[in-house]
């Protein structure tokens, strides 16, 4: 039989789509990119038949091209997207955090608590991500448990499950929760910790290049890390990896993979944020990148202080202040010192951002504004903070296993409230090869292993 790229390529994010030109075209807008010149052929191209061989090199050929499309006058942002030029746009303000000063009992409690508090948090958002919000609120108070504070339950009527599309994730609803099931922000959490075990702390991105080839299956992963995947698999190396064809090069992906290189470098936000930039330049590029950086230096802050103002404000001395991710959660920080409540940021969140618009629902800086709602309004309550994450909706997994790392490293696991880690029995599933099913417990064992490497 003919063996041709439609039939063996016609997977999602395999061959460029009608939505990732969509996504292009918001994208380049974001960049401040002036599109006059490729709007018209961005426009019909996102309704041709994409498995057309035809449309597809138009395509590829039309990608190629928004790479030297000019910046708009006035654009107001400045955002490289190498390590160096990131450096001379931070505040520098680092010196501030008090030094690490903890027993190998004490490191170890909040290791454990960052590893629980992980987990818990993405199961506790993993059967509503791509609900919105009023889905969820539906849902719940359909069944009399709102506002949310346990994981959700599949008891619910079918005339509201089909509503919200809420219909229950076997092993994700409060009923069936044994262990941690897989999901990618779990994965990704063990892969950074391999990636440093396998390479040591000078790690390159082509060493986390190799080891995605080798480990991850590429159905495993999603929007820019898959294009990064198939970039490499055709030898394009980091950075080109990152920006090649790749729409979702500041969607949230490179976010969710940060957490690791925060346990690995408790107390040093520099460290953490510099592991999370090699990590982050296989697939992403700008605010992709800085959103990386900023989760794995709060994680890192978060072994050195619980005042969570000041774990965002370090963290965000990391990346460029020139930003659009700096502007987002300073707007954040700035609601909250204003006094607004929980339900009147959300709102705020939600004029600014549309869920409705995958641009929107899964971006980098959207997610991160959630998190700082979640960390903020949460209060340093475990409960609190990783519901408040998820009930704004957006990437839900995501911000909660976010949140639940940061409140969980805070606490440290002898703090944290069985109510939600008894569930996880210690166990969590992957889907790497030889970490299929591990503890938790081992897991932090082996980060300490690193810390003291």
């Amino acid at each position: 039989m003919e063996f041709t790229r439609k039939t063996f390529n016609n997977q999602p994010w395999m061959m460029i789509s009608g939505n990732d030109l969509i996504t292009e075209k918001l994208q380049l807008i974001d960049e401040g990119k002036d599109i006059s010149s490729v709007e018209e052929e961005l426009d019909m191209l996102k309704g041709a038949d994409m498995e057309d061989e035809k449309y597809q090199q138009m395509a590829e050929e039309l990608l190629d091209k928004t790479l030297d499309l000019p910046f708009v006058d006035g654009y107001a942002f400045n955002e490289p997207s190498e390590y160096a030029e990131i450096f001379k746009l931070t505040s520098g303000k680092t010196a501030d955090l008090p030094k690490l000063n903890l027993t190998d009992d004490e490191l170890f409690d909040k290791v454990l608590g960052a590893w629980q508090g992980r987990a818990s948090g993405c199961l506790l958002g993993k059967p509503v991500e791509g609900r919105y919000m009023w889905h969820m609120e539906k849902y719940l108070k359909s069944q009399g448990k709102y506002p949310l504070d346990y994981y959700f339950s599949k008891e619910a009527a079918d005339e509201i499950k089909e509503e919200t599309g809420i219909k229950g994730w076997d092993g994700c609803m409060a009923e069936s929760i044994t262990c941690m099931v897989e999901d990618d922000d779990t994965n990704y959490t063990v892969t950074g910790m391999l990636i440093v075990k396998n390479n040591g702390k000078d790690f390159t991105p082509n060493n986390v290049a190799d080891f995605w080839l080798s480990h991850l299956p590429l159905t495993h992963v999603c929007t820019a890390e898959r294009i990064a995947y198939k970039n490499v698999a055709n030898c394009y190396l980091p950075p080109q990896s990152a920006w090649r064809r790749n729409p979702y090069r500041e969607w949230i992906g490179a976010q969710i993979r940060a957490d690791f290189f925060g346990y690995v470098n408790p107390g040093d936000i520099v460290k953490a944020a510099d592991y999370a930039f090699r990590d982050a330049s296989i697939s992403h590029v700008k605010n992709g990148i800085y959103g990386e950086m900023w989760a794995a230096a709060a994680i890192a802050a978060s072994f050195v202080t619980s005042d969570i103002k000041e774990i965002i404000n370090a963290a965000l001395t990391t990346v460029p202040e020139t930003s659009r991710f700096t502007a987002g959660v300073k707007h954040i920080l700035d609601l909250h010192e204003k006094g607004l409540s929980y339900e009147e940021v959300v709102s705020d969140l939600h004029s600014r951002w549309d869920e409705k618009i995958g641009h929107h629902w899964c971006h980098t800086i959207s997610n991160a504004e959630v998190v700082a709602i979640g960390l903020l309004w949460g209060e340093s309550d475990f409960e609190k903070s990783i519901t408040r994450a998820v009930m704004p909706g957006f990437d839900t997994d995501c911000n909660g296993a976010t949140v639940g790392s940061i409140i969980g490293t805070i606490l440290g696991a002898k703090n944290m409230p069985a109510k939600w880690i008894a569930p996880l029995n210690d166990t969590m599933i992957t889907g790497l090869h030889g970490y299929n099913k591990v503890s938790l417990t081992d897991m932090a064992k082996m980060t300490m292993e690193l810390i003291k490497s």
